[in-house]
């Protein structure tokens, strides 16, 4: 198995309702490798809370000494630095393939080494929230975690390392580094980490990820979608319980909006946030953005009017994958979207609903191709004012592209 993390790093703001204060767990991503500890097995997560020590002892991990990452980031220097953000710094390192002792840069297997700040127990609780899952969890759409790090005041974790980085720098940067995801890749990586998700909500003790974002899911080298940053996940609802009250944490522009009332969560919320993310993939567009168009700040309130309409649903379709869809497909992934975001939770699907519409909309060139012959006519009568549109917007939000060979995405807001 390889190790991970990614590349982009953020530095969130925080905003807090109650008492306590968040801080944001990173992750950094770089080259995918094989190795002989991955073995696939569904685990289950002991019910929470446990004590420090019986995570770290159960946990299916490799416990590193400081001294041991130190050597395979070479002692962290700067220009080993993949990324930062509330949590720390991320480094790129390397180690044996069969021991994990640090080897030269270039041998061996490539990790990306999570390195907490030395401050605040809020990001402690996140660490080790991070080994309460990964360590016991395996599946091909969850990072996996390598092992970790408790010395004195160091906390670290060590991940495989994930080449393509996350979906949300795919999406949202211009450059050269960062080509557009095509259709097919897009709805790829909404199916794997759909199966992500599901996967948590299945397990013997079910997990609420509530986190779901595009800054969170990391791809491969072969753009297989894994989730990342598992700092905020909890055990879902047992017995006759309908819910898990809990303060209200996350990114602001992808919590349900009942959790945000009422701070009740259930796995409704993260199919809430799940079609967020959809939106995001249809459209090209953050989930929130002040820079848009008045009205146009939120990208959920904004696109609900467009997603069932034939004729709208251009506006609201990325305008850089003109040509790779046919618009039965496309109204298809729209209309799931707007079913993961129906605002009475029990109107949503589950993840294994959403998992298996994905699946059915897995087209075959044959079939994308007479779904767009038949859609030929309607695109015709909808090209010019769907261009005129997709030409204003691009000059009303189009980035100046980074040279950075890691850019950071635009802050965002986590609710506390």
């Amino acid at each position: 198995m390889g190790i991970c993390l990614s590349n982009q790093i953020k530095a969130e703001t925080t905003i807090f309702t109650g008492t306590g204060i968040g801080s944001r767990n990173v992750s950094a991503n770089g080259t995918e490798t094989s190795t002989s500890y991955s073995k696939w097995s569904s685990g289950s997560v002991p019910p929470t809370p446990r004590s420090e020590g019986e995570i770290l002892q159960s946990s299916n991990l490799r416990s590193f000494t400081f001294n041991e990452l130190r050597a395979a980031t070479r002692n962290f220097r700067p220009d080993s630095v993949v990324g930062e953000g509330g949590f720390g710094s991320v480094f790129k390192g390397w180690v044996d393939e069969q021991t994990l002792v640090a080897s030269k840069p270039g041998a061996g297997i490539v990790i990306a080494v999570k390195k907490l700040n030395q401050e605040g127990l809020q990001g402690h609780r996140e660490w080790l929230a991070e080994i309460n899952y990964l360590g016991q969890l395996r599946h091909p759409n969850l990072v996996k975690l390598v092992g970790y790090c408790l010395e004195d005041d160091h906390r670290l974790l060590v991940y495989e390392f994930m080449p393509k980085g996350s979906m949300e720098n795919h999406l949202f940067r211009r450059g050269s580094y960062f080509q557009p995801l095509s259709w097919s890749l897009r709805m790829k990586i909404a199916l794997g980490a759909a199966r992500g998700l599901a996967f948590l909500h299945n397990a013997e003790t079910s997990v609420i990820y509530r986190d779901f974002k595009t800054s969170n899911i990391l791809l491969d080298s072969n753009y297989n979608a894994k989730l990342s940053d598992f700092g905020l996940a909890r055990d879902g609802p047992t017995g006759d319980k309908s819910h898990v009250s809990t303060r209200v944490m996350g990114t602001y522009g992808y919590a349900a909006p009942e959790y945000l009332s009422t701070g009740h969560l259930t796995a409704k919320s993260d199919v809430y946030s799940f079609g967020v993310v959809l939106l995001e993939i249809l459209s090209g567009k953050k989930a929130i953005d002040k820079n848009r168009p008045t009205g146009e700040h939120s990208l959920v309130g904004w696109s609900r009017p467009y997603l069932t309409s034939k004729r709208r649903v251009f506006r609201v379709l990325d305008s850089r994958l003109e040509g790779q869809y046919s618009l039965t497909r496309a109204l298809k992934v729209a209309n799931l979207a707007l079913q993961c975001l129906a605002m009475d939770p029990k109107l949503r699907p589950t993840m294994d609903e959403v998992v298996t519409a994905l699946e059915q909309l897995q087209e075959s060139k044959d079939t994308a191709k007479n779904d767009a012959n038949k859609d030929q006519q309607l695109n015709r009568l909808s090209s010019q004012s769907s261009s005129e549109f997709n030409r204003s917007c691009r000059s009303s939000s189009e980035e100046t592209p980074r040279a950075a060979n890691y850019p950071r995405p635009s802050a965002s807001l986590r609710s506390i």
